[in-house]
């Protein structure tokens, strides 16, 4: 019987890996740049952080709804077009902020627009993978993909930090269009278009219903809670960093610090050791074990040693991205069907925390400090884990009766 999809040794195959990986690049680097600029624009345009970090929970609030919206569209339109068209409108609202740089609130609106272009790639991309690829090396292509997220988030803030920093923040979002524009020429002329694409006949309302039976297993509940914990101490952490960091005993310029994101290497190496370590112990564990990690890398950054903190930053990077590969992983077992939506809606649950991490936690560092920031992140993210494998073992026993 023959297998359908591109096989690791046709040109076929890498020629998807690489279209998919750059537009994932690009995709998070533009996501991501907003991040170290936060403290940037609260000096800049004289707002709060709270405002100033509107640019990240906008973009993520659209994005969230992008990826329903523009998934739903992508299984009935294909998978090619929702791809390429993410990334050039994605280019658009930067092209306009560079002519309305003195203008905070028309910046945040183009985030927001931004943000809903910039679903395209991640509605589409898996999808298109399990599509197009042979079942024997669809996960190395997975991995690979999931890598590159993490490749342009640390891409996306070091640019943004280095160049705010020494030159303007202005030139760090040019330099990320002309990356996007070179981007999408390769994809436009690279990326294959589907051959064993199916458009799906399922109306809209039956898609929200489907997402309404995942809301209605617990089992499923408690992992899309995990994807909101975990994102709110990764996100946070990342997000009011430079703050703490600027501040003596360490009193780091903010090209200083955006070296920092390097670290991020740590969780491109994530996603296929995750992959590695599940086949050798149950999933469960080394996602218990990844929890810990992100947990005391978090921790790490309490430290008056800079030393220490980037150690903390790299076992942080590390243990998140293990784990979230390793709770998407679990979605999609968990689910007895529908398992498209149920990832969307993890993907969603993702997002949310994203936005929290952004900005509804910003009361809680305002008041309480980095230390009880950290202290009651890391309090939460445990409590939860511990929530957690008490669920799924109570699942596992009611199962195996």
């Amino acid at each position: 019987m023959e297998t359908k999809g591109y096989h690791i040794n046709e040109m076929g195959y890498w020629r998807v890996v690489a279209s998919l990986g750059l537009a994932s690049t690009f995709i998070f680097a533009t996501f991501y740049a907003f991040q170290p600029l936060i403290p940037v624009f609260e000096k800049e345009f004289a707002i709060s952080v709270t405002y100033s970090s509107l640019t990240m929970s906008l973009a993520t609030l659209s994005l969230i709804l992008g990826l329903i919206v523009l998934g739903f569209l992508s299984d009935r339109n294909g998978r090619v077009l929702f791809i390429k068209l993410s990334i050039l409108l994605s280019i658009i609202p930067f092209l306009v902020m560079l002519f309305v740089v003195e203008k905070y609130w028309v910046i945040s609106i183009l985030r927001l627009i931004q943000g809903f272009t910039l679903a395209g790639v991640p509605a589409a991309s898996l999808a298109y993978i399990g599509e197009e690829m042979d079942s024997k090396v669809r996960n190395l292509a997975t991995s690979i993909y999931i890598s590159t997220n993490a490749l342009g988030g640390m891409i996306g803030r070091f640019l943004a930090g280095y160049f705010s920093e020494n030159y303007s923040w202005q030139l760090a979002i040019t330099s990320i269009t002309i990356f996007g524009i070179g981007v999408f020429l390769f994809v436009l002329i690279a990326l294959p278009s589907s051959k064993h694409f199916i458009p799906s006949s399922v109306s809209f309302w039956e898609d929200i219903r489907g997402f309404g039976f995942h809301l209605k297993n617990p089992n499923l509940l408690v992992l899309f809670g995990l994807g909101i914990v975990l994102q709110i101490t990764f996100t946070g952490t990342w997000t009011y960093l430079p703050f703490q960091l600027a501040e003596p005993p360490f009193s780091m310029s903010l090209d200083s610090i955006s070296f920092l994101y390097f670290t991020y290497a740590f969780g491109i190496l994530g996603a296929p050791i995750a992959s590695w370590l599940s086949n050798k112990f149950t999933l469960d564990k080394v996602r218990t074990t990844a929890i810990c990690l992100l947990s005391f890398g978090v921790l790490c950054t309490l430290h008056s040693s800079l030393f220490i903190v980037l150690l903390g930053l790299c076992v942080t990077c590390f243990g998140f991205f293990t784990a979230h590969s390793l709770t998407a992983a679990s979605v999609g077992k968990t689910a007895t069907h529908l398992k498209g939506s149920a990832s969307s809606l993890y993907l969603v649950s993702y997002y949310i925390g994203v936005a929290s991490g952004s900005t509804l936690v910003a009361p809680i560092y305002n008041n309480l400090g980095w230390k009880g920031f950290i202290l009651i992140t890391v309090t939460t993210t445990i409590s939860y884990l511990i929530f957690l494998n008490f669920s799924l073992k109570r699942f596992h026993q009611k199962h195996s009766v």
